[in-house]
């Protein structure tokens, strides 16, 4: 057994939820009902427009011989993750409705548990066709997501509910050690698969970048479109932009056992943050 993919790397993914979690109540779920329209905009934005375009340039791309099939299917990978715990960060600090941003993450994050699997087997089948054997097994991917990402968060949303002192006195610090253990782990990555990486990096660095800079730019129009406050159109624009690399370099190395599919992920991660 690999330690790193089937032990180190699922249980730092279960920390940074953990640390999450630490942050969370109820009541960020049940504020949803305060702004629906913001919040159906983003979760179809994040959860049905990111995979769509990401599949459209995958697929182009794949057809200009710039990507392989298994890199498109980890371009799709990162595209059918959460927005990560950093969006909540940023849109704070880009002045944005945190609240927002705060239920988004909890929610989808939640609902992705199922999503995932049929969203990333659809991809093996799209762009591998026979080959699709080697697809995420529905049944134990749900559960293993739910373990590893759900779970802690449930935990964490626990101590903070019992005992908010103690949530409140660990949660910063929580926060700092998740934000420590995502850089090593992308870190890691690229010493990992630096060849690899260094091969790929223009081709995959493009279709990243390019599938980043359409969402948020879809993120800002429709938030226009529809009404939304310049406040929500930030958190919906953080939340589409600043996906949960840890999750989609655990589901390439640990789920499916492709350092290949990683790469999207790895680069997405450090991309994002531009």
């Amino acid at each position: 057994m690999d330690i790193v993919t089937q032990v180190i790397l699922p249980g730092i993914l279960a920390f940074i939820m953990f640390s999450m979690g630490l942050a969370l109540t109820v009541d960020d779920f049940k504020r949803v009902a305060k702004f629906p329209k913001a919040f159906i905009v983003g979760c179809v934005l994040q959860m049905v427009s990111l995979p769509v375009i990401a599949f459209i340039i995958a697929r182009a791309w794949v057809d200009h011989g710039w990507l392989d099939s298994t890199m498109a299917i980890g371009l799709v990978i990162i595209a059918a993750c959460p927005g990560g715990v950093t969006s909540n960060l940023m849109t704070h600090l880009g002045k944005g409705d945190t609240a927002l941003s705060i239920s988004l993450t909890a929610v989808i994050g939640v609902l992705s548990v199922f999503t995932i699997p049929f969203i990333v087997n659809y991809a093996f089948d799209f762009f591998l066709g026979s080959e699709q054997d080697k697809a995420l097994p529905i049944g134990k991917t749900i559960v293993g997501i739910f373990a590893i990402s759900t779970v802690p968060v449930i935990l964490g949303m626990l101590i903070k509910a019992h005992w908010p002192k103690t949530a409140d006195r660990w949660e910063p610090r929580a926060r700092r050690g998740a934000t420590v253990f995502f850089v090593l782990i992308v870190v890691a990555a690229f010493i990992k698969k630096w060849a690899l990486i260094e091969d790929s990096f223009g081709d995959v660095g493009s279709a990243v970048l390019l599938l980043n800079l359409i969402t948020m730019a879809l993120a800002i129009g429709v938030s226009r479109l529809m009404g939304l406050s310049q406040a929500r159109g930030v958190a919906i624009t953080f939340e589409c932009g600043l996906q949960n690399g840890t999750l989609a370099i655990m589901i390439a190395l640990t789920f499916l056992g492709s350092e290949v599919m990683m790469v999207p992920a790895g680069i997405y991660s450090l991309l994002m943050f531009v």
